[in-house]
């Protein structure tokens, strides 16, 4: 399976971050690829006004999902992004969005949220209570996470043993402190975890690193991205995940029980 990786600065119209959704969306699905993964929260943003992903939310079936969905029903290209989808007075669901053939196909509700590193996403976004269902996109198994569950191997692991091969995670992994190390680090280690395959999509710009991966089922880099914008490919295969799960059999070999999320 071909894989896109997309990664770019949101900025503050909706708009624009649009366009370039379905400008990233024609130029993979042009080149061949099954699978495009977006970063996350790519409505709107602005360096100067930390609430404006949440006080941009449009509703479920607003106009920038609308926008998407014309350019998906073009093709069989699956796109997975994050939005934030409006829930009551001031607040958002941070809701991951997986689109093919003109639909969506499957969401997620992001678990964790990033109270973290003097950061309270929590202070206007809900979080979810469940996993996103395993998808199938070319034949392969598709987990999906969101940014901060990177940090949580066990939401990886309850994914890879309900049958996932690849994760894919959007990102908008914030600058600061070894936090590229961090970063580059719990890919590949989340990939070993599970000897799946970690496609990732970090947004770029002033506060976010970029750096979008996609790591082999053995924590290795196959495809990169700096700190620009850009887009990548790289190749999957489900024979290189049952190659890595045969001399590596951690899934098979784990002594305690698949962990209980809720």
């Amino acid at each position: 399976m071909k894989v896109a990786v997309g990664q770019f600065a949101v900025g503050n119209v909706w708009q624009d971050n649009a366009r370039t959704c379905v400008g990233l969306m024609a130029q993979a699905a042009s080149n061949g690829a099954k699978l495009l993964v977006l970063p996350e929260a790519v409505l709107a943003r602005d360096d100067k006004d930390p609430d404006m992903s949440v006080n941009s939310a449009q509703e479920a079936n607003g106009e920038y999902l609308h926008v998407l969905l014309e350019e998906s029903r073009k093709n069989a290209l699956t796109t997975v992004l994050t939005l934030h989808i409006r829930t009551t007075a001031g607040r958002a669901a941070n809701t991951l969005l997986v689109l093919r053939a003109g639909a969506v196909i499957s969401r997620y509700q992001k678990i964790h949220l990033y109270d973290a590193f003097s950061m309270q996403e929590s202070r206007l976004v809900d979080a979810g209570n469940q996993l996103a269902p395993v998808i199938d996109v070319a034949g392969m198994k598709v987990g999906l996470l969101t940014c901060y569950d990177l940090r949580f191997p066990e939401m990886a692991l309850s994914l890879a043993l309900a049958g996932a091969e690849v994760l894919v995670l959007p990102a908008a992994w914030l600058r600061g402190p070894h936090k590229e190390l961090h970063w580059s680090t719990l890919l590949a280690a989340r990939a070993l975890d599970t000897t799946c395959y970690v496609v990732a999509s970090g947004e770029c710009g002033n506060r976010n690193i970029g750096q979008s991966k996609v790591i082999d089922p053995l924590g290795v880099t196959i495809a990169g991205a700096a700190q620009a914008p850009a887009l990548i490919y790289a190749e999957l295969e489900s024979e290189r995940v049952s190659a890595v799960r045969a001399m590596l059999p951690v899934l098979k070999n784990r002594r305690f029980a698949a962990p209980r999320l809720f």
